[in-house]
């Protein structure tokens, strides 16, 4: 039973390592693909366009990787994850439109930008494993 525990654990360990691999290699690629247009190399269309394939290619690393760290969580960690998923979405899409909607109807002074977003997507999947770790302690 130990040795089953010792592995479980070294599995999930590989699995959010190699999760944190991809993670910060989609990163770099999308500030490459992001910022190399406008620093590197300005007008060179054909670069932007392999910057942004290679920036998805990470990215389905990414959720490859996220596949992998889920299924090696035990049932309580996927229970958890899953739960905070469904809250991330819910604030991505309700969030979401009523943002686009504020951005619409000029209600926000600036642009709605998908980077607010993302960050709101994340704040929420972030809150969400906290509280659910806590409240299954």
């Amino acid at each position: 039973m130990k040795t089953k525990m010792s592995n479980l654990k070294t599995q999930t360990r590989k699995n959010t390592l190699q999760l944190a691999y991809w993670t910060a290699s989609w990163l770099v690629t999308t500030a490459i693909a992001t910022f190399g247009p406008i620093f590197l190399w300005s007008d060179y269309k054909l670069l932007t366009f392999f910057a942004i394939i290679i920036n998805l290619g990470a990215g389905v690393g990414v959720i490859l990787a996220n596949i992998r760290h889920l299924r090696g969580l035990d049932e309580l960690q996927q229970k958890i994850h899953l739960n905070a998923m469904g809250i991330a979405l819910g604030v991505g899409v309700i969030g979401g439109l009523s943002y686009s909607l504020l951005d619409t109807t000029n209600l926000i002074a600036g642009d709605a930008e998908i980077s607010v977003l993302v960050m709101g997507i994340s704040m929420a999947y972030l809150i969400a494993i906290v509280a659910g770790n806590r409240y299954y302690r």
